[in-house]
């Protein structure tokens, strides 16, 4: 009885959540669009802004580690800058909150200035841009590595509220840029070349990039050395899509997880990877890493405006074995090594946005189901079920969504040995059942 009185605690907090998020939504106005200050058509400036934020409820989650958890959190807050000096010259600057708890990125302490330990307003993108037409394009400075689509999507163009549930990639999974580190929040300094071309009436985009990635942090003791790459290689990384029906116009190189069907039908088909060489392991045992992703976007618009959405999405990971992890230097994680997830991973969804508004959206329910299969732990899954409710597409959306199986409790970017346990503590691994409400919000 004690369980189920729990239970129903549960749902009717999480509705009253629901409820406040509804309530706040219904006053957001119609316009959607950053503020722009225009010279003329060659120099312009453009401002936004994005935010997430979240509630969730996990069972045994608490930090007894027996009763549900309870927790709001804000998962993101970003100011887009954005224009243009030249017909061909533009930049782009962006800012995260990178202390706010972001549960869709990468795990470990944020090396920023921080307000009270909790917050923290930093560089996300630095980019300088020469767009010289279609086919050749430059980016140089801070930017997203170029390898699958859920890392171009970003927290705020996925079709659903998290969307990185698979293992991450270097420059997510990494505290800092440069010494001890691989880039933050799939972004690191470097330089990416893209363009597009149009064989037999389809879109191929190319898009190639090479980072600082992976560099070696101060030893244990004072005055030496310690971690992989001490010849500071540099990273490779690139994808190609194709898209074999209509074309996705978004800027840059960047993706979306779905449009809403005002792209029309979108069949895209992708594969990417990256390298670099002793990126992965220790001093003692340093591994090359690298990776190979494959994805598939499929969106069909019906007649009636209702709009079918699949995407699924491939991973292998390649990081050297676990004699890379369990040497001395292991005992200092990104200071003297760096633990990389290594083995395969699937993620893939179905969704149907209903064509009908009820109020001021449209209902848009979804099926999801990842499966994580690293060389140094068991295999690990989770499902998940939710609805959308769609306002303004990506730039108003709330979300709420159950899910079920033992991703979350496990450290499935860690090699699995002890002393890099990133789950829950005392769940290593189990079963959780989870449910969330979100509210995505960008201007």
């Amino acid at each position: 009885m004690k369980v189920k009185q729990s239970r129903w605690k549960m749902f009717v907090v999480a509705g009253a959540a629901m409820a406040f998020v509804v309530g706040m939504v219904s006053t957001v106005p119609n316009v959607y669009a950053g503020g722009t200050i225009k010279v003329d058509d060659d120099k312009w400036i453009s401002i936004g802004m994005g935010t997430r934020t979240s509630f969730s409820m996990s069972e045994d989650g608490s930090a007894s580690g027996a009763q549900w958890n309870n927790k709001f959190g804000v998962d993101n807050a970003r100011i887009y800058i954005n224009g243009k000096v030249h017909k061909y010259v533009g930049f782009e600057f962006n800012t995260e909150c990178f202390n706010c708890g972001n549960s869709g990125q990468a795990a470990g302490p944020r090396t920023s200035n921080t307000f009270g330990s909790n917050s923290g307003m930093g560089m996300l993108d630095v980019i300088g841009k020469f767009e010289i037409n279609e086919l050749v394009n430059v980016w140089f400075g801070r930017m997203l590595v170029p390898t699958e689509r859920g890392e171009l999507n970003g927290p705020f163009y996925h079709a659903v509220y998290d969307g990185f549930r698979t293992p991450l990639n270097p420059a997510d999974f990494s505290t800092n840029f440069g010494a001890g580190g691989a880039g933050m929040y799939g972004r690191d300094n470097g330089v990416t070349f893209f363009g597009k071309i149009h064989p037999g009436g389809t879109h191929l985009q190319y898009v190639a990039g090479l980072f600082t990635g992976t560099q070696s942090g101060p030893g244990t003791t004072a005055g030496t050395l310690g971690g992989p790459n001490l010849r500071n290689s540099l990273k490779y990384a690139g994808r190609l899509t194709w898209n074999l029906l209509n074309e996705e116009k978004n800027p840059g190189y960047y993706t979306s997880g779905t449009y809403y069907g005002t792209a029309g039908d979108i069949l895209a088909l992708a594969v990417g990877g990256e390298y670099q060489n002793a990126a992965a392991g220790s001093l003692a045992n340093p591994a090359p890493f690298g990776a190979f992703t494959s994805d598939i976007l499929f969106e069909k618009v019906f007649s009636d405006k209702g709009v079918f959405t699949f995407n699924a999405e491939y991973k292998r990971y390649w990081a050297g074995s676990l004699a890379s992890f369990t040497d001395a230097s292991a005992t200092a994680p990104f200071a003297t090594n760096f633990p990389i997830f290594g083995g395969t991973s699937f993620t893939g969804y179905a969704m149907y946005l209903f064509p009908q508004e009820v109020g001021i959206g449209r209902f848009q329910p979804y099926g999801r189901y990842t499966f994580v299969n690293s060389v140094y732990q068991n295999a690990l899954d989770e499902f998940e079920a939710g609805v959308n409710y769609v306002i303004a597409g990506h730039n108003a959306r709330i979300s709420t969504w159950w899910r079920h199986g033992n991703l979350s409790t496990s450290a499935s970017n860690y090699p699995g040995t002890t002393g890099f346990a990133g789950g829950v503590a005392g769940l290593a691994g189990a079963h959780q059942d989870s449910f969330h409400v979100a509210l995505q919000l960008q201007y």
